[in-house]
């Protein structure tokens, strides 16, 4: 490998975000990352015919993979064929695969939001006053839906989840890479949820965030925990992004960039330094 590894960075800087602009953090992170690799960025749709000339594939902000599903999936089987390294790795287990864990963590009793896939099921549910309705493969709160009780039971059960809508003072995002913590963003208005400012966590606040990341057991790579906090004081896990969270990196002052530019790119080093893979 040389020196100056070669990074192709998938982004699609046109894709529109409502409240954020997601090119924005990836022209800034790119431009720090350059310091350590020799750097390209291209459209999610054109990855497999390029990635060939590269050391690594960095997954950032690709937009919902509903929207190109098809593609998406030619590019996790050539990568697997290839051997390529992909940042992040395709072994996660969280919104990566779909929102598969958000059953499994309520069967094994996570504090996360309960979620149910069948009928059968929903007296596990606790009773709400209205239930979030939601594709398995959504994204960006796309196909969400919010329904009264008595319309549960006619639901077209099969590739949906339900759950409770929980009344939470607000919303809060921890930030990783690898497992090292990086910072945390909150929403202290429920009904702006992207307007963010600097959350300082306690301790325990971390390792409710940890456990997630540890669930997941990635070794490398770029994680956002989302939970949000009852009325009780109570966090409950909203959603584990590993495939391509967005960061808020404009809601953090610039030390916290640099630091953050800083631990991305030494991931990606050990990254690189590791067995290919298979």
């Amino acid at each position: 490998m040389p020196a100056r590894p070669r990074v192709l960075f998938v982004t699609d800087l046109a894709y529109q975000a409502r409240g954020r602009r997601y090119c924005d953090e990836d022209i800034q992170l790119t431009a720090r990352l350059r310091a350590d690799f020799d750097l390209a960025l291209c459209h999610p749709l054109d990855a497999v015919a390029l990635m060939d000339a590269f050391d690594a594939v960095v997954v950032r902000n690709s937009g919902p993979v509903l929207h190109y599903q098809e593609q998406y999936e030619a590019f996790r089987s050539a990568a697997a064929a290839r051997g390529t390294r992909v940042y992040n790795p395709l072994s996660g287990c969280g919104d990566m695969a779909g929102k598969q864990y958000l059953l499994d963590l309520t069967a094994a009793g996570y504090p996360v939001i309960p979620t149910v896939d069948r009928p059968e099921d929903l007296d596990r549910l606790p009773e709400a006053a209205q239930y979030a309705v939601k594709p398995k493969a959504g994204a960006d709160s796309i196909g969400l839906e919010f329904v009264a009780p008595e319309r549960l039971p006619a639901l077209a059960y099969g590739e949906i989840l339900v759950q409770p809508r929980i009344d939470f003072r607000y919303e809060v995002s921890f930030f990783f890479v690898d497992d090292a913590f990086q910072y945390a963003l909150y929403a202290p208005d429920p009904d702006r949820r992207w307007v963010l400012e600097r959350y300082e966590p306690t301790g325990a606040d971390l390792a409710f965030a940890r456990r997630f990341v540890e669930w997941n057991t990635l070794d490398h790579g770029i994680q956002r925990v989302d939970a949000c906090r009852t009325p009780e004081g109570e966090l409950l896990l909203v959603e584990l992004e590993d495939l391509n969270p967005y960061l808020s990196l404009d809601r953090i002052d610039e030390p916290a960039r640099a630091a953050f530019a800083a631990a991305t790119a030494a991931s990606l080093h050990r990254f690189l330094a590791g067995p290919p893979r298979s």
